[in-house]
């Protein structure tokens, strides 16, 4: 397994998706989303996407050059839409616009709509609190979760962020699946041609499933049983229902190229931690970090993923020698 360059793995998956039907200026925002998700270390999120991408974007379930536009109903509302193309060029447009409407505001909320996959999460609102705000996330998935007690998928994996700046250290960052794991965790399991635990996810049946190609045919087991599921409808009420994207239910997949777009939608909102809690907030949440790194085996939500970019941007990133062809064959 050969180690990479962060910046030779961007020119491998932006050459690949320009093959593949998509914009150059799309393709460098699809390749700098799935090699933020590498260092984040979520694969699944990651190189392992582009495959199902690509073929999304040859087939037209995905629009490869679609242009996100945007508008501003009120002074502290954004409304983005994706146009059916990938979520990250929405993403970049919400994050020039909604930092300087959040400062100005105190608070703002932006909500893009006919969306697609949006990788990590924590990702997005990491960037935000980068620029000293207070963030959270909220987005839908296709279904894949039925609510507590029911057999049928309604809910997606229906991913929250939230990150918070720090005096003097980098961003406090919680990034939750609303099933026991991620989705993409299965599906990189499959491409891997391993076995997933057992309590993951459910079969078609209604058992559990070790089999992930099985798994992907059933249902996900919810993070915290019914409070889980609970969360999710929150998700889906926050991230479709609120701004007119696709409801879990209503999405198609993220992992092939048939049938219609996804639709889905992402809520974001931004908030000035100073407008209402003064200059010493930031230090206050520093403050919170600092206590529980005090305690033995305790550990910072987002410190574990910030070691890890560093040690993979000094080291570099391996990527399976198969996955590099299956890559450098897309388009041709």
């Amino acid at each position: 397994m050969d180690k990479f360059t962060t910046d030779q793995i961007h020119a491998l998956v932006r050459d690949a998706f320009i093959r593949c039907n998509t914009s150059s200026a799309n393709a460098d925002s699809v390749a700098s989303a799935l090699v933020a998700a590498e260092l984040a270390g979520q694969s699944g999120h990651g190189l392992r996407r582009v495959t199902s991408y690509c073929g999304q974007a040859l087939s037209g379930k995905v629009d490869g050059h679609a242009a996100p536009s945007f508008s501003k109903p009120a002074s502290a509302t954004l409304k983005v839409d994706a146009a059916h193309g990938f979520a990250y060029p929405a993403l970049d447009v919400m994050q020039t616009q909604l930092p300087k409407m959040a400062r100005d505001c105190g608070i703002a909320i932006a909500g893009i709509s006919r969306s697609h996959h949006c990788g990590v999460a924590g990702v997005v609102v990491e960037k935000l609190a980068n620029e000293g705000l207070v963030a959270l996330l909220f987005a839908n998935t296709p279904a894949a979760m039925a609510p507590w007690g029911g057999t049928r998928a309604l809910f997606g994996t229906n991913p929250i962020a939230f990150a918070a700046p720090q005096t003097g250290g980098e961003p406090i960052v919680v990034d939750v699946s609303l099933s026991k794991v991620a989705r993409g965790k299965i599906m990189a399991a499959k491409q891997t041609g391993e076995a997933i635990p057992e309590g993951w996810a459910l079969g078609p049946d209604g058992e559990p499933a070790t089999d992930p190609a099985v798994a992907l045919q059933g249902t996900m087991v919810p993070l915290g049983d019914a409070k889980g599921t609970a969360l999710a409808l929150m998700v889906e009420i926050m991230a479709a229902s609120l701004i007119g994207a696709n409801t879990a239910d209503k999405a198609s997949s993220f992992f092939d190229a048939e049938g219609s777009p996804p639709g889905v939608g992402q809520t974001i909102i931004a908030i000035d931690p100073t407008k209402i809690g003064g200059e010493a907030a930031i230090d206050r949440f520093a403050e919170m970090a600092t206590s529980i790194a005090a305690q033995p085996g305790a550990r910072v939500p987002g410190q574990r993923r910030q070691a890890l970019k560093r040690d993979l941007l000094a080291s570099g990133i391996e990527v399976p020698a198969d996955l590099l062809a299956e890559i450098g064959a897309l388009g041709k």
